[in-house]
This record gives structure tokens, sequence and C-alpha cells, in this order.
């Protein structure tokens, strides 16, 4: 399985520290309101990543925090007249049911910063013993960049250049640094801010420290594989590595996996442009597996461009797959014949070779466009090469293939809810009906075709159109 590593510029075999464990760290989002469509990219395309190495028999010990403290979090705190974790706590539960929407599985542990106070604490103190850090007058820690030789190794940036990565908000001690690369691990409080005691001061820790503790804690001092959006590779993946190697002496990540920015319409989504969206603005026009499924349409670190034209694209791929699994669960109802044809057995070969396809293509850098498209062949074979007169083997088989492929490794729930299908049938019935009005029998013909593909029986009786699942 090869993976690109942002660190190395390249692809490389994956290979983990302990043989069929994967330990994988994956930045989550600040939670001061709801999620957005660019936050759901990483959660979407390294959930995906998860779940194929799962589905070939990795534990995957997944790690993804929540980011509770945060000047913007603060400010909406103050904006609403209530305590920060007020906030924090509201998004942190609005992400989860987006995030369970989107069919992302839960981490194996969801880390919060503000419970994570007393390990930042501890690694500050390593790092001041270390000669990595000092402390300003008023008790402001600062990691010192010029001690970490390596510094700048992710990004390849040198210290010159770094100055335009450092955060726009600044701090209480800012023009007490050092160095102007040098970044904060602790800052003193203010007014209306939560703090913590510390030996320096009350206040409360840098966004950087966070991960880096969370990370050891759940995962341990040296990791398999680090993700997130490729924003945050400089300065926040930077300074975790500075950080945390600093602090152990080791490793901290055998690999960095970064996805590309998502686009609107072209350009870089941003709330100052107006181009923003979040994931509950497009799942009340959308299937969240829409949603899902144009988000998996491209490589993971390539740039992806959102329009209302390539999410009708993903909603018609959709459809496609719902409408194929509804005549399959059709079939399986009345198949009998537990030994497939010999005609059946040759299809199967068909179907063989897009499984491989797909499984080539998730190990080549988690390319879930390439095994997207593997999975929409294995649909048009089934609807190609099942009626009601396949056996109960081969419609199961076909069945399986996609329940495991796109539910389990896309994360694609491939099933129509029942009152989902509920509403499809009736408005298709109504369409059919104003065609009938129309005279214009070939739409009528046609709807009921699709109909039937879907296992749908229609009877026309004095009360109306009546139907009923075959």
């Amino acid at each position: 399985m090869k993976i690109f590593d942002t660190m190395q510029r390249r692809k490389v075999e994956l290979e983990t520290i302990e043989p069929g464990k994967v330990r994988m760290y994956v930045c989550g989002p600040t939670v001061y309101n709801l999620i957005h469509i660019g936050n759901a990219r990483p959660m979407i395309v390294f959930d995906a990543f998860r779940r194929y190495l799962e589905y070939k028999g990795y534990d995957v010990n997944y790690v993804s925090n929540f980011t509770d403290v945060d000047d913007k979090i603060i400010k909406a705190a103050n904006e609403e007249g209530v305590d920060p974790a007020v906030i924090s706590e509201r998004y942190i539960a609005e992400c989860k049911k987006d995030m369970s929407d989107m069919n992302v599985k839960p981490a194996t542990t969801h880390p919060q910063a503000t419970k994570e106070i007393d390990g930042m604490i501890e690694m500050i103190k390593t790092l001041i013993d270390k000669g990595f850090a000092y402390v300003a007058k008023d008790g402001t820690v600062y990691f010192d960049v010029s001690k970490d030789r390596e510094y700048g190794k992710l990004s390849g940036k040198d210290l010159d250049e770094m100055m335009s990565g450092l955060r726009d908000l600044k701090v209480t001690g800012e023009e007490q640094k050092e160095d102007p690369n040098d970044f904060v691990l602790w800052k003193p409080k203010k007014e209306g801010e939560p703090s913590w005691p510390s030996p320096w001061c009350d206040g409360r820790p840098g966004w950087h420290i966070e991960c880096s503790v969370m990370s050891k804690k759940y995962l341990g001092e040296t990791i398999d594989i680090h993700a997130g959006g490729e924003d945050l590779i400089f300065p926040h993946h930077e300074n975790e590595i500075a950080q945390s190697e600093s602090a152990s002496g080791k490793k901290f990540s055998r690999y960095w996996m970064h996805n590309g920015f998502l686009n609107i319409n072209g350009l870089k989504m941003s709330k100052s442009l107006g181009n923003f969206f979040t994931v509950r603005d497009i799942t009340a026009q959308y299937d969240p597996m829409v949603l899902r499924l144009f988000i998996l349409s491209a490589q993971y670190r390539q740039p992806l461009n959102f329009s209302r034209e390539v999410m009708e694209q993903a909603k018609a791929s959709y459809e496609r797959i719902l409408n194929c699994t509804d005549k399959l669960k059709t079939l399986k109802e009345t198949a009998k014949g537990s030994e497939m044809t010999e005609e059946e057995k040759k299809n199967t070969e068909l179907v063989k070779g897009f499984i491989q396809s797909f499984e080539e293509a998730m190990e080549d850098d988690n390319n879930t466009a390439n095994a997207s498209t593997a999975v929409y062949e294995i649909v048009r074979i089934a609807n190609a090469t099942t009626d009601e007169n396949s056996t109960k083997a081969y419609v199961d088989y076909v069945y399986d293939v996609i329940r495991t492929l796109c539910d389990g490794v896309l994360g694609v729930i491939s099933e129509r809810k029942t009152e989902d299908l509920d509403a499809e049938v009736e408005a298709l019935i109504a369409e059919r009906t104003a065609a009938r009005k129309e005279k214009n029998w070939a739409k009528a013909d046609e709807i009921r075709d699709r109909l039937g593909a879907m296992g749908i029986i229609l009877e026309d009786t004095k009360e109306g159109v009546k139907w009923k699942k075959a």
C-alpha cells in the first residue's frame, strides 16, 4: 500500500510500527460554529482510508481531537454572554451529528483540549528543562525555533519565509519574543477568558501544543500517520513536529498525509468572500451520502471544486447505486438456487476484476475517485446481468460485493431509507400520472420501467394508482 508522504514529498510504501496495527491522528475542528464542507473533506477522505485499512485487516487506533479552547470560541461566548464551555459543548454535539449523518465513523478517541491541560503543562516543562523553550516576563512561554536545527523540514520553508505563516491573532507577550518565528506554548489569561494555573502564570495553552500532547497520550511518542488539511502543514504541523521531537528525542510521525483545498466555483472557500457553506446548508438540499460521494469523487490530495453541477452529478451517481440495490433486494426475496449458472460464474469474474481495480485504487494513495469508478462498474454489471431468472447465489454475491465496497469502505450507504423510498415512489407516480394526462405515453412508460427496476409494481384502480413492492 502506497501513500504520499508530505515529509518525503513522494509516494512511499506504508510500513507501520507494529505489523497489522496503525496509529493515526487526524486534526479535528475548532468547535465555535457548525462545521463547513471544508471541514468535512478530511473527515470523509481519512475515514475512507481508515475503513480500507480495516477492510485489509489492520487494527486502527484512530484519534481525532476537538479544539475546545480558542479565541474564536471565546469571542462567540462573549457575544452570547455564556461560558466558553457552553459554546464548545454545543458545537461538539452538532459536529458529531453532522459526522454521523455523513457516515463518518467515530474515532477510537475524540480528545478535547480542555481535558488535557495537565499533559500540556508537563510537556512545556520538559521543553523548558531541555532548553527548547523560554519564559517571558509576563509568564508567556515560547518555543525557541532557533534551537531546532530541523525546523521547517515538513513545509520546506526557511526561517525568513516563515513570518508569512504566523497567525494573524497576536497574544499577550508577543513583543517579548526572542525571535519573530518563536511560537507560543502557554499564554497569560485575559479578563473574561478561561484559564488554568501553571508554574508560569494562570493562562491557557497555545494552539499547537494541544495535538502533540493528545497524540502522545493516546497513540504514543511515535505514531504511524498524522493527517489533516494542507493548510495545517505550516505552521501547525511544523510546530507539532518541533515541540514533540524536541521533548521526546524521537520521530513524531512516520508519515504525513494532507488533503487538498475545497474550492467554491473555482475560488478557495472563505467566509470573507461569502462563498461559505456549512454541512447543514448542503444536507438540507441533498442526501448526506451525495455530499460524501462528491467529496470522494476526487483523489484526496487534489483540489476539489464544489458547484451545483457536480453535486447534481453526484446525486445521479448515488441514485444509480440506490436503484441497483433496490432491484437486488427485491430479487433476493424471490430468487432460488444455491448454485450459480455458468454464465453467472463468468459474470462474477468480471466483478472480481473490478474488485481488484477498487483495491488497487485504494492502495495507490487512497484514490477514492478511481475506487468509486470501480463500484459504478460493478453496479452496471449487476443491473445488466440480474433479473427474475437469476439464482439467489449470484444475486447475493453481487449485492454483498456492493455493500462491502460501497458501504463498508467508501462509507456510502447503498440502501435507500424506507421513508425516502416511499417519498420517491409517490413523486414518480405523480409525475407518471401527469404524463398520462398529457398523453405523453413514452414518458409514462419510462417512469413505469424505472419503478419496475426499483421493484415497484403499479396497479391502476378506481381510487387511483396503488403501488407495492414486488
